[in-house]
């Protein structure tokens, strides 16, 4: 099979949700290496996590390496090009389900030893601190467009060729500095397919006693980072970023 586009997201994103829900189930879960190692360990976990993904889905065929549907809309409405809309979104969402099953599949004698349902359903889905859904949507709003404008940063041609070798690496810290000054009211998922497919993994998978999906949340995590991403783009295509 030949590298593409919609294979380097797919990949791309199944490696960043690996990594990335693979480093909560590592602190959440009871009985692992990394029992109660707490929000450094996962926030830097998800930014590293950020830097491989981007890293696999160039070497599978995205030049782009988006894996995040909010960042996919939102370079749609700065560039006003929407042609790759559906094929990396729907790349995207495939991928965070399949990365999520092998965080189940990776942790499988461990679901069984939590107790805790909540617990097991922060390995998959994102939650509020304090569930209120205006704040909520708002937070996640807000840490979307922090994204869209740092990503837009880390690629203007007013810097050059200053980023290109590390690009990567300056997204991870992107979303590692989101993670720790951002994240504590939602879990930051800045992500639609970040939430929603390993939310439905987590819904399917047989994961012994585990406890609602919390799906009456699950808009929040979807729509705010897509009006993030929406504002994002708009300010781009406006300031020519």
């Amino acid at each position: 099979m030949h590298t593409s586009p919609f294979l380097g997201e797919l990949i791309g994103t199944a490696v960043l949700l690996l990594l990335g829900n693979g480093v909560v189930a590592n602190v959440v879960l009871k009985q692992t290496k990394g029992e109660n190692a707490g929000w450094i360990v996962i926030t830097a976990g998800w930014a590293f996590a950020v830097t491989i993904g981007v890293f696999v889905s160039k070497a599978f065929g995205s030049t782009d390496a988006h894996l995040n549907p909010a960042v996919t809309i939102a370079f749609a409405f700065a560039t006003n090009d929407f042609s790759h809309v559906v094929p990396y979104i729907t790349a995207q969402l495939i991928g965070s389900f399949l990365g999520a099953t092998l965080v189940w599949l990776n942790y499988l004698p461990h679901w069984a030893a939590t107790e805790d349902p909540d617990s097991k359903l922060a390995c998959f889905a994102t939650g509020p601190a304090i569930r209120n859904s205006g704040a909520n949507f708002t937070s996640e709003t807000l840490a979307t467009l922090i994204l869209i404008l740092g990503l837009a940063g880390i690629s203007s041609k007013n810097l050059g060729e200053l980023a290109i070798g590390v690009g990567p690496y300056l997204v991870g810290i992107l979303v590692w500095s989101i993670g720790l000054s951002l994240g504590g009211t939602t879990g930051y998922a800045i992500n639609p397919a970040r939430d929603f497919g390993p939310r439905l993994a987590y819904t399917l998978l047989p994961i012994p006693n585990k406890g609602s999906s919390d799906w009456p949340y699950a808009w929040v995590p979807i729509a705010g980072p897509i009006v993030g991403a929406i504002v994002g783009g708009l300010i781009i295509r406006t300031f020519t970023l």
